[in-house]
């Protein structure tokens, strides 16, 4: 903003003020655009007027101009702080209003979706999707402590530390009744630890491997057949279920793999087929009358 183009003076020459003609010698005046006038004529027809209040400026103020606009001095002050802006850096915005450096950089500056507060150069924060918080503003929605940087999960409009979410969120697993936070399995719609999901026996983990379910336990292969599985009665192996002989047949407290359980007397496989038991051995129906 530069001063007013106009000088004011005390005449000691003879002059007639242009508008009045009253003699200006040893008057106060103005000299604007070559013509000389009286304080009184300059202040009716020739002041300009003060883009802030509103009133005119006359010879007595000091004014200030920009880009074709007129401030008195006292009312050339920042819209926002009210900071007298003579001689120091300003910015004209919309309606004419004059602003600081610092107002206009708060003002342009990006707000701050906790405190709505501007968020100036030099202040940490953090942005996610296009907003941005102060960095201390960025809380959890659920426990309230600052996220800050750390790590932490979006739920539609609401954002959770890792904590709050394993709580909230995470699936539970089924043994040790806490979150799953990675990884896991699913065994009967019921979700594990990979940690948790292991064998009764030698507390290997069974997860991708072949295992057998017994009442609330699991064995792996080797332990099944070691601890738990029943022998069958013919050639004495473990009945794993597992592989050949699937099938099972039980009689009598006993049980054997479907292959095995035959004739005594003539090997014929007696699964599913009528057969007869003499002293504690099987047959099949045609061989004891030949005993």
């Amino acid at each position: 903003a530069g001063p007013g183009s106009y000088t004011v003076g005390t005449m000691s020459e003879r002059f007639d003020c242009h508008y009045c003609r009253d003699p200006l010698q040893g008057k106060k005046y103005v000299q604007k655009e070559g013509r000389h006038c009286c304080v009184k004529c300059f202040d009716k027809f020739c002041a300009n007027t003060c883009i802030e209040c509103k009133k005119p400026i006359g010879a007595d103020s000091k004014e200030l101009h920009f880009k074709n606009r007129y401030w008195h001095d006292s009312c050339f002050r920042c819209f926002k702080c009210y900071t007298s802006l003579v001689n120091e850096p300003f910015m004209l915005r919309e309606n004419n209003k004059v602003w600081c450096s610092s107002c206009t950089a708060a003002e342009d500056a990006p707000r701050c979706k906790g405190c709505f507060k501007p968020i100036i150069a030099g202040d940490q924060n953090v942005e996610y999707k296009k907003m941005v918080w102060h960095k201390d503003c960025f809380t959890c929605s659920q426990c309230k402590q600052v996220i800050g940087s750390g790590s932490f999960f979006p739920k539609g409009d609401e954002f959770y530390c890792v904590s709050c979410h394993e709580h909230k969120f995470a699936k539970t697993c089924a043994k040790c009744k806490n979150p799953i936070t990675s990884g896991g399995l699913t065994y009967q719609e019921q979700p594990w630890h990979s940690e948790c999901f292991i064998c009764s026996n030698c507390k290997k983990q069974l997860g991708g491997k072949r295992f057998t379910a017994v009442e609330d336990q699991f064995y792996c292969v080797e332990c099944y057949k070691e601890c738990v599985a029943k022998k069958c009665a013919g050639c004495k192996n473990p009945i794993t279920g597992f592989g050949r002989g699937t099938s099972v047949v039980n009689y009598e407290d006993e049980s054997w793999h479907d292959y095995c359980f035959k004739c005594t007397k003539c090997a014929r496989g007696l699964a599913n087929k009528r057969f007869v038991c003499h002293n504690g051995k099987i047959y099949c129906a045609e061989c004891p009358k030949r005993l």
